[in-house]
């Protein structure tokens, strides 16, 4: 999914903030070192998450980084009033506590806070108390009373989230400040989510200065522990497993929404809970927007077709593109543009490696210009121009509990981030756009490509699909028989 990493201020159905399509089927264990919850999951919860200890490990290293307590509410559950809304914890919450219901809060107080000062808990998780009532229509949540909660969610202390105002308005009294995720300055004033928590302290605790910790959790996020990994192949492992059933399938005549909704079949068979993003599927001039997913055009002979569509799996979104022909041959223009854009890929993975960066204003030697030189050196538009300008979106983003998770373009790589390498030339003139997205873990010497089961290589696409063209002949033979 093209793009540089981005604020989420409005959010759908998925993590992400966009639109999904959502699954409830069975799903195997990934890894052993995985928590799985018991039969009686609460409905809301994921169905695989890390161990407790690591979400207390987390939250130990950011008491660590701060110097004021931390106040944090997860989404509240009415962000959305659509009815096929399905519920996903706000990101940095639930990267903090592993739960995902609505309604909850969590208060921890820095590591050189002093007993003397404050006689409660070092941390504390808020949770909505027990409403029979309304399970009976959305399902068994875990509340403050039940038998072991503790345990279960791996905190001290459970209180109901109706008490959390005291205990914060006590903090106040001890404590000049508050850490919190103070909303983004910009289109609409920030998250509504993130407005209404600032809006919420101020009135609690006029008297107290508000901190911002969004990037110290940021940059924890960007470092991928195990049990994050082993979500993010099973992500990606069943995007690949789609996008070479869409190879398969891929003819004219078919609509775009169809190999879309193959793709989706594919990710909910295999365990996926919803989309990482709306799924991309743009043939022709619609292989030249980015974000197209309108999803509405019979796909015709000689179009080129850009498949952008990425699974999630446990919360953790891959984001994976390729570019195919619809009738299962490459015209030669369009290989021209596809083995340019290839090369833009390959030179800059020729290039990363820890302490590599995507670009930087004041440097010249980041990814992003490696890819762009590629393209503006090796092919020209129709009026005999360099390519550059057409490639017209970042080389690649993290990735994680969101498809565009925290990361910055001029940071250094790190062993631990996943991120994505995905140049791109569109050439609306010409209704040709081709874009080649992988994913690839940062490693100490280099990086690991997660998606190098999927064919990147043009002939190899072709093979692919000439083999299932052929098989469709043979069965349909045999039908007419």
């Amino acid at each position: 999914m093209s793009g540089r990493p981005q604020p989420v201020l409005l959010r759908r159905n998925s993590p992400n903030g966009r639109r999904s399509l959502n699954a409830s089927l069975s799903v195997c264990a990934i890894t052993a070192c995985l928590f799985c919850f018991a039969s009686t999951t609460p409905a809301q919860q994921r169905r695989e998450r890390e161990p407790n200890s690591v979400y207390a490990d987390r939250r130990a290293k950011l008491a660590a980084q701060v110097d004021a307590p931390v106040v944090l509410w997860g989404f509240t559950g009415r962000e959305e009033s659509s009815q096929s809304y399905v519920f996903a914890q706000e990101e940095n919450f639930y990267y903090l506590t592993g739960h995902n219901e609505e309604g909850a809060g969590l208060i921890l107080l820095p590591t050189g806070t002093s007993n003397a000062a404050w006689a409660g808990p070092r941390e504390i998780l808020f949770l909505p108390p027990k409403d029979p009532r309304r399970e009976k229509w959305n399902g068994v949540r875990l509340s403050p009373s039940d038998p072991g909660i503790e345990a279960r969610t791996g905190f001290v202390s459970v209180k109901p989230f109706p008490e959390m105002r005291a205990a914060v308005e006590n903090l106040a009294k001890l404590s000049p400040a508050l850490c919190t995720i103070l909303p983004y300055e910009q289109e609409l004033g920030g998250y509504p989510h993130e407005k209404a928590v600032a809006d919420w302290l101020q009135l609690a605790t006029p008297q107290a200065k508000l901190k911002d910790i969004r990037a110290q959790i940021a940059a924890m996020r960007q470092i991928k522990s195990p049990g994050e990994l082993a979500f993010l192949k099973r992500a990606i492992d069943l995007s690949l497993d789609a996008h070479l059933e869409a190879m398969k399938m891929m003819r004219p005549g078919l609509y775009e929404y169809a190999v879309g909704a193959k793709m989706v079949e594919v990710h909910a068979l295999g365990g996926s809970e919803a989309e990482g993003y709306a799924p991309i599927v743009g043939a022709g001039p619609n292989s030249t927007a980015l974000h197209y997913d309108k999803l509405s055009r019979k796909i015709e002979d000689g179009d080129i077709v850009v498949l952008d569509v990425g699974a999630q799996y446990s919360g953790y979104s891959a984001d994976i593109t390729r570019t195919v022909p619809a009738n299962g041959k490459f015209t030669a223009r369009q290989r021209e543009i596809y083995n340019i854009v290839l090369g833009a890929q390959n030179a800059a993975l020729a290039a990363v490696k820890p302490g590599a960066h995507f670009a930087c204003k004041d440097k010249k030697d980041g990814l992003m210009n490696i890819a762009y030189d590629y393209i503006n050196a090796h092919g020209k538009d129709h009026e005999g121009k360099p390519l550059g300008p057409y490639f017209i979106h970042g080389l690649g983003h993290n990735i994680g509990l969101n498809v565009h998770d925290p990361g910055e373009y001029c940071r250094p790589l790190q062993p631990g981030m996943v991120v994505t390498i995905e140049p791109g030339i569109y050439i609306p003139e010409e209704n040709l756009g081709v874009r080649i997205e992988d994913d690839i873990l940062i490693t100490e010497s280099g990086y690991k490509l997660l998606s190098e089961r999927l064919p990147r290589d043009p002939d190899e696409i072709e093979k692919i699909m000439a083999t299932a063209a052929a098989q469709r002949a043979k069965e349909a033979r045999k039908g007419s028989d």
